[in-house]
């Protein structure tokens, strides 16, 4: 395997792809690495090319998450989002790009089961143990998408800043289809950059665990308040984030019979929630 640290943006665009992959706090890929599960002949550390740190509502793709939940001028609800992932030394190491971009924690999938998001025709959770999987988005791909922040930057309507172009986080995921399984719209090779991130009036982020500390979300709830507006994001519910328009959404949830609990989970963390923001 070869590392390669280029010294811009245009040298690290000319190296990845054609099976390189970036590298920046690595939590999440070297595990990845390690279990066979992403196959790469080089490795591209882009930590000295990537913006890392706060200005103003821009945040580098290259910033932790240990620095995001320090700095008073982000949001209450990413900081809050970034202060409860993962363990203090792993959110010393993790960017908050890479965060965005991690992969499922679906043991089906980590364990290389020919399910759909590996390329095959079925879903194995929704056939065997899934405890902690989707209750939205789940008719192909029952995984859970794990990050915290992910869901705090969709309700606060954030966007993001690519070295090919601007899109919100909305966009930046979608949900697996037969013709492309990947949950996120990215090109290969593409690098997030930045982020903008809006100022809310007030903002939470509520999680659902199953141990107090460091550990993935059963159900997290993000609400953000602009204006007369509160807009609402779920963690742990779907293959993607998943944005609720309203509290009333919840009775559109499609779980499975082992996940149908993470429904009444996410009623109360809705309501206190929308108390925090509103009252």
């Amino acid at each position: 395997m070869q590392l390669l640290r280029p010294d811009s943006l245009e040298a690290a665009g000319a190296a990845l792809g054609n099976g390189s992959v970036a590298l920046a706090g690595g939590t999440d890929l070297v595990p990845l690495l390690r279990d066979g599960i992403v196959a790469a002949e080089t490795l591209v550390d882009v930590r000295a090319i990537v913006p890392r740190g706060v200005e103003g509502t821009k945040i580098g793709a290259g910033t932790t998450l240990a620095e995001i939940e320090r700095e008073a001028d982000v949001p209450q609800v990413l900081r809050e989002a970034c202060a409860v992932s993962a363990s203090p030394q792993l959110r010393a190491m993790g960017t908050i790009g890479g965060n965005l971009l991690q992969a499922t924690r679906c043991w089906y999938w980590r364990l290389k089961f020919p399910c759909f998001l590996h390329g095959g025709d079925r879903c194995h959770a929704r056939e065997g143990a899934h405890r902690e999987h989707a209750v939205f988005g789940n008719e192909r791909c029952a995984s859970a998408h794990p990050s915290d922040p992910a869901a705090a930057l969709l309700a606060l309507g954030a966007t993001v800043r690519t070295d090919r172009r601007e899109l919100s986080v909305a966009d930046l995921y979608r949900l697996p289809t037969q013709d492309d399984r990947d949950v996120t719209a990215l090109e290969p090779g593409e690098l997030i950059l930045e982020l903008d991130v809006p100022q809310p009036e007030a903002s939470v982020y509520l999680k659902a665990m199953d141990r107090a500390k460091w550990s993935f979300a059963l159900v997290g709830v993000a609400a953000a308040r602009f204006g007369g507006v509160t807009r609402l994001a779920l963690a742990g519910v779907a293959p993607i984030p998943w944005a609720l328009a309203a509290a009333e959404e919840l009775e559109r949830a499609t779980p499975l019979p082992g996940t149908a609990y993470k429904v009444e989970l996410a009623r109360p963390l809705i309501r206190r929630a929308l108390a925090a923001v509103d009252g």
